[in-house]
């Protein structure tokens, strides 16, 4: 629970969940309607965000968990 807590309480505090960093995920998944996981992940790494993008935003959800949390 410890581990869940502190990436939840990161997550929100920097605000790498936010609709600008990770874009309109629950309209976007209402348009994609993906039936796989693998057919989610290929439609929003291709229309909504990157997966470059998405992986600097864990390296530095882990920058700031590691260095000021």
């Amino acid at each position: 629970m410890a581990k869940e807590w502190i990436l939840n309480s990161a997550m929100n505090r920097f605000q790498f969940n936010f609709k600008r960093n990770v874009g309109a995920v629950s309209e976007e998944i209402r348009k994609c309607a993906p039936k796989t996981i693998e057919e989610w992940k290929e439609y929003y790494f291709r229309n909504v965000k990157t997966k470059e993008h998405i992986e600097d935003l864990g390296r530095r959800l882990y920058m700031k968990i590691t260095e000021v949390i």
